[in-house]
């Protein structure tokens, strides 16, 4: 059976981006295991996989964790992720981690088989028009789905929960969040669980007052208070300590604190929001999160996507880049610039692209500066096409990055370049020209 992509509809806005992202309806059918026979029909584009009861398909056998897997419908086809689980997820008799998988797959998640397969009934979810929220930019699909739920959450003041890797923008998420909502005048509070010493995190986030403990010479708020009548983003959720995450839990439900060695509560005024780039679920399966706390973050869930997934937006990203960097920087960008990076798997996001842009601009002679390794590492193969198809992408991979270093280690000099590669110079520059080297 061949893949069915993510479909746009023909709508069209005037600046001719959809309006709309539509896709099919899922089916799955149990094929072994204590519910075999058993069918469910999710609507969605994630779909969580497990005997918890938040799960889209809620499983019963014993084998399977509470949150096992999911299958994630992206401009690339589904991917199948294991979440930590604990007996593993298998697709053709191999255990997986994150593989694209097409539809009719045969999944085995621990003694249970599954398979899935689009129906003809669609759903249909609305894109944003905007290019843009708060610091955020994207033109993509995936970006302008994310803009929109933004914009229906930031007036209110539910709890969120962001998710993504590293350098995806979540600070920039929350912070858009503040800046749109009614709390925009009041403080934005960011306490990193992740690099707050672990003797320090509670009068961090709580307060102490005089005389509590060694070294307390005088009152001090924490975070939450600082926070009130604002925005408190709690960074890097996922590193919290145990210890701690009771007392969060507590402020969270009733909005009230004690600092340390105080004796009466304090009452605060706080909208919560929370990011990540761990798997929260994992974290509370192996009991270092809190089960009753990952539920009350969870209230509503945005997701990151990483920069490898939307890399038609790098020209706004690189010019939104240059633009903060300097009014001048623009000028000085080499013209292979994008074609260049279009080549590369980003693994540290628009935080590496930002960071990428700067050495350029300060070494323009020097544009081999990617890290091959981490590249080739992040480098793998879509079982979900055709044997043919897979080889010819990773034939084009190779050919556009082993070009584009030749070209760079070379100055761009073309009949320099050809002797190097062995090959005509006419035909490194129809394959230049193919790849969109320059």
């Amino acid at each position: 059976m061949t893949e069915i992509a993510p479909e746009v509809t023909k709508l069209v806005s005037a600046d001719e981006r959809p309006t709309k992202l539509v896709f099919r309806k899922l089916l799955f059918r149990l094929l072994r295991g204590p519910e075999k026979g058993r069918k469910v029909v999710v609507d969605k584009d994630v779909v969580r996989l497990g005997t918890a009861s938040d799960n889209n398909v809620v499983l019963t056998d014993e084998t399977i964790s509470r949150h096992h897997a999911e299958i994630r419908l992206t401009p690339r086809g589904y991917l199948l992720l294991d979440l930590g689980s604990t007996n593993g997820t298998s697709v053709g008799g191999f255990l997986v981690r994150e593989a694209y998988v097409p539809p009719y797959s045969t999944i085995a998640l621990g003694a249970t088989q599954i398979t899935f397969e689009p129906l003809k009934d669609q759903v249909e979810v609305a894109l944003s028009e905007r290019t843009s929220f708060g610091d955020l930019a994207g033109t993509s699909v995936a970006m302008r789905r994310v803009f929109a739920l933004l914009e229906r959450v930031a007036p209110t003041d539910i709890t969120v929960l962001i998710e993504g890797e590293t350098g995806t923008g979540k600070e920039l998420v929350a912070r858009a969040l503040h800046q749109h909502s009614p709390r925009k005048d009041g403080p934005f509070v960011v306490f990193d669980s992740g690099s707050v010493p672990k003797t320090l995190a509670e009068s961090e986030l709580f307060g102490h007052m005089r005389g509590s403990f060694t070294g307390a010479q005088g009152d001090k708020m924490g975070a939450l208070e600082l926070a009130h009548r604002g925005t408190l983003f709690l960074d890097e959720i996922g590193e919290l300590d145990p210890e701690l995450q009771p007392k969060l839990l507590r402020a969270l439900e009733q909005r009230e604190i004690r600092r340390i060695g105080g004796t009466s509560t304090i009452k605060v005024d706080v909208r919560f929001l929370a990011a990540t780039n761990r798997n929260l679920e994992e974290e509370v399966r192996t009991g270092r999160f809190r089960n009753d706390l990952f539920y009350r973050l969870n209230t509503i869930r945005v997701h990151m996507p990483p920069l490898r997934e939307r890399r038609e937006d790098l020209p706004l990203l690189i010019e939104k880049i240059l633009k903060d960097l300097g009014p001048s920087e623009k000028s000085r960008l080499p013209a292979e610039t994008i074609p260049l990076f279009q080549s590369y798997s980003w693994p540290g996001n628009v935080r590496e692209l930002r960071n990428s842009l700067q050495k350029l601009l300060v070494l323009p002679d020097h544009r081999d500066f990617f890290p091959k390794e981490t590249e080739r590492r992040s480098a793998g193969v879509d079982i979900s096409v055709p044997f043919k198809d897979a080889k010819r992408r990773l034939l084009t991979d190779f050919e556009r990055q082993y070009l584009s270093q030749l070209l760079s280690a070379k100055g761009y000099n073309i009949s320099e370049s050809a002797r190097t590669a062995g090959i005509d110079r006419k035909y490194l520059e129809r394959m230049v020209k193919k790849l969109q080297l320059k």
